[in-house]
């Protein structure tokens, strides 16, 4: 009797055990709430079927109403992060666009005018009138920096390959009027390249300086078409050309060029050249070596054009600087660009030049090819 009092004993309390445990959720550790919608679905003892399927009706539909609910709450919020990170980068973007645009455009002024400084210009890029390397906006720099009491010289800057035969020969004849009206040092100092129409620039200059592996000189003029006549011949397409005088069409690349249009434009390269040369002749003087390939349109690094007297030393513009005001001290002196025409005209030339579209008002050009 004992031992089976002991069993049932044992029984009930591992009963007990098994009640206390199903009352706690072994998931959440918490007291378990009992499952409502299955009564709710099962209905009433005395329910008809009728009933009975209306309940499970009701029941599904409100199970798809939370469902689509969470669906739609999910897809809200998946939307505003999406937007709320889009707004972020897009401002981020535009911040560090707009720093860019500043530090790029704006002149510096980490150098006060008061101070002793070099006065510099940059000459940038290709020169043509519609670049931020015009006439304009160079001679404008240019007389900035000379009636700068406190520039102790003025430099420019030069890292082109030349361009407009007409910018480039306005910018030489300032710098030579500058020269010759007072006693300011006008210093040229090449960084990569200052060829063709920017030697030409620098010609005028007083002195020379270029780094040994700067690539100097390209003292020539250049033409460069197409004759695209059989092309259009086997494309099958007539050209149709209107003209008052006998040569106004010469240069139509749907034309075959004759020797005669050829002989014509040829002299008119040769003048042009001619130019070139004489006013680099003046610039530099006798500084200039009785080497033949001097003007033949050849480029050399630093090293050999100082040997050729196209350079008068070797250096930078901090050793420029060091040499005219002791110390790395330069005021740019460069009118600011406005950065929304800036980035207009550079997308209208990346787009143009792309479909090879020549946008040039000359066919002629100082420029290295």
């Amino acid at each position: 009797m004992k031992d089976e009092d002991a069993r049932s004993d044992q029984a009930g309390d591992g009963s007990s055990g098994t009640t206390q445990r199903s009352a706690e959720d072994r998931w959440t550790q918490g007291p378990e709430i009992p499952p409502q919608s299955g009564s709710q679905q099962a209905g009433q003892p005395d329910d008809d079927a009728d009933t009975l399927r209306e309940r499970q009706r009701l029941a599904q539909l409100e199970m798809m109403d939370h469902w689509i609910g969470g669906v739609l709450a999910e897809q809200r919020r998946s939307r505003r992060w999406k937007l709320f990170f889009r707004l972020l980068m897009l401002s981020l973007l535009a911040l560090a666009l707009g720093l860019g645009i500043y530090q790029f455009y704006m002149p510096s002024s980490a150098t006060p005018t008061t101070q002793p400084h070099l006065g510099r210009v940059e000459v940038n890029g290709v020169i043509a009138e519609d670049a931020p390397a015009n006439a304009e906006r160079i001679i404008e720099g240019l007389r900035n920096a000379w009636d700068a009491e406190a520039a102790t010289a003025v430099v420019l800057h030069i890292n082109s390959p030349g361009g407009s035969p007409v910018q480039s020969q306005r910018i030489y004849s300032e710098i030579m009027r500058l020269r010759e009206s007072g006693d300011k040092p006008i210093v040229a100092v090449v960084e990569d390249i200052g060829a063709s129409g920017a030697y030409y620039i620098a010609a005028a200059a007083d002195e020379i300086v270029a780094s040994p592996v700067s690539l100097v000189g390209s003292i020539g003029v250049i033409y460069s078409g197409f004759g695209l006549q059989e092309a259009i011949d086997r494309l099958g397409v007539e050209r149709r050309v209107l003209t008052a005088g006998d040569n106004k069409a010469f240069l139509d690349p749907f034309q075959p060029l004759d020797d005669d249009a050829e002989t014509f434009w040829q002299g008119v390269l040769n003048s042009t050249h001619q130019q070139f040369v004489s006013d680099v002749k003046a610039g530099r003087g006798d500084r200039l070596s009785d080497d033949d390939s001097l003007f033949t349109g050849l480029i050399w690094s630093g090293e050999q054009a100082q040997a050729l007297g196209l350079v008068d030393q070797l250096g930078s513009i901090d050793d420029v600087a060091r040499h005219y005001v002791d110390g790395a001290h330069w005021q740019d002196y460069t009118p600011s660009l406005d950065p929304f025409d800036r980035l207009a005209r550079r997308f209208t030339r990346t787009a143009v030049q792309l479909m090879g579209v020549d946008t040039s008002p000359s066919p002629l050009s100082f420029q290295s090819p």
